[in-house]
C-alpha cells in the first residue's frame, strides 16, 4: 500500500495571488471577511475563522490546458499564513466530519475513468492509498462533495 502526501497549493502562487495577482480568469481575487463558516484555505489547508479577510478567486489546478482541467472557485487567507506542513498527520479541513470527492488523474493530468468516488473524510488516507495501488495514478485530487471546488491535491510518497 503507497503512503500519502497532502500538496496545498504553492507559496509561490499564493503569494503572487495576494499580491496583485490574477486569477485563472484574469481577475483580481476579491476580498471578503469571513463569516466563520467552514471556508477552506487551500494554503494552510485550515479553516478561515470568523472575522479574517479572504480571498475568493478562480483557479486552475493543472499546468496544462486541456479538455480535463477544470477550474473554479477556492477560498485563501488574505494575510499571510503558513503553507500545510507535510510533516503533520492530517489537513485540519479534514477534521469535520463529511464527504469529499476524489479522483485520479494520469501524469498527463488526465483524469482516470472509474476513479471518481465520493467518500467520508475519515476514509481519505485508506481511499488514496487503494487508487494509488494503480500504475496509472500519478496523482489525485480532493474537492467538495457538494460543490466539486478543488480543496488540494494527494500525491504518491516515495517508497
Amino acid at each position: 500500500m503507497s503512503s500519502i502526501k497532502y500538496t496545498p497549493l504553492p507559496p509561490e502562487i499564493v503569494e503572487k495571488l495576494r499580491t496583485n495577482g490574477r486569477d485563472a480568469h484574469g481577475n483580481p481575487p476579491e476580498h471578503f471577511i469571513s463569516d466563520g463558516d467552514g471556508l477552506p484555505c487551500r494554503h494552510c489547508l485550515n479553516f478561515i475563522a470568523q472575522g479574517e479577510p479572504y480571498l475568493v478567486l478562480s483557479y486552475k489546478p493543472f499546468s496544462t490546458s486541456q479538455p480535463y482541467a477544470e477550474q473554479g472557485p477556492i477560498f485563501l487567507h488574505a494575510n499571510k499564513c503558513d503553507s500545510f506542513d507535510a510533516s503533520q498527520s492530517r489537513p485540519p479541513i479534514l477534521s469535520e466530519n463529511g464527504a469529499i470527492l476524489i479522483r485520479g488523474y494520469t501524469d498527463e493530468e488526465r483524469i482516470i475513468y472509474g476513479t471518481g468516488q465520493i467518500i467520508a473524510k475519515h476514509d481519505l488516507e485508506k481511499s488514496a492509498a487503494a487508487l494509488f495501488d494503480r500504475a496509472e495514478v500519478a496523482f489525485i485530487h480532493v474537492r467538495s462533495a457538494t460543490n466539486n471546488c478543488f480543496q488540494f491535491r494527494v500525491d504518491r510518497t516515495p517508497s
